[in-house]
């Protein structure tokens, strides 16, 4: 929403470096001096963080995603999160299948949400439907900020460091290649990571988590 006032503002102080958190890819080109970057994460291996969880946790075959706006960045981590639930789940002997639309009666047992607001009413409903059975076995991949114990079916997050990024923008400055590019944090460059997991998530299960982390981070995953 604050993409319109940095543009007029980059026009006109052409001598400043605005560095946009969140913004659109396509919006260091429309920054009239070239003074424009946008700072994202790497928006397919944030759902690939997620995926490659959910595809070693479910039990049902079936995986859901939980989002807001339909912007770039979210189908970005959508697909990521289907392609590597799908690839782990294979590599694990079983098929995992993402929902295209989320509705808890269709059987999926693993979630990701990717919009805090949104996903507090969807873990609500999963921890009833976890107290109704009796036993926490339908379960959500969160961000860094639901992680405060309120929801028990919360087994891992996506970790985004907003510094890093920012830390990334300010050596692009230092270097003399910022201005009208886009700066992504990745988990190659430190600024996107797996957050801790819970005890729900088995010891066996965690080490071969960080196995395909460890994939991701030297570009074998998927290969």
């Amino acid at each position: 929403q604050y993409t319109d006032a940095v543009l007029q503002a980059a026009e006109e102080f052409p001598d400043v470096a605005f560095a946009l958190l969140n913004g659109g890819e396509d919006t260091p080109a429309k920054a009239v001096n070239g003074n424009v970057t946008s700072l994202l994460p790497n928006a397919q291996q944030v759902g690939w963080i997620a995926g490659a969880l959910a595809g070693l946790m479910t039990k049902s075959g079936t995986v859901a995603f939980i989002g807001a706006m339909e912007l770039d960045t979210t189908l970005g981590k959508y697909n990521g999160f289907k392609e590597a639930a799908a690839y782990v789940g294979q590599q694990e002997g079983k098929t995992v299948s993402t929902l295209d639309v989320v509705y808890s009666d269709q059987g999926a047992d693993v979630f990701f949400g990717d919009a805090s607001a949104v996903d507090s009413g969807a873990r609500q409903a999963i921890d009833e439907a976890n107290a109704a059975s009796g036993s926490v076995s339908i379960y959500d991949i969160a961000q860094p900020s639901d992680l405060l114990g309120q929801n028990e079916c919360i087994i891992g997050s996506q970790v985004t460091d907003n510094a890093s990024l920012v830390g990334l923008c300010m050596e692009a400055v230092e270097d003399g290649s910022f201005g009208g590019e886009v700066i992504y944090g990745t988990l190659q460059n430190g600024a996107l990571s797996a957050g801790a997991l819970s005890d729900l998530v088995p010891a066996d299960v965690q080490e071969k988590y960080q196995g395909y982390l460890d994939q991701m981070v030297d570009g074998s995953f998927m290969q």
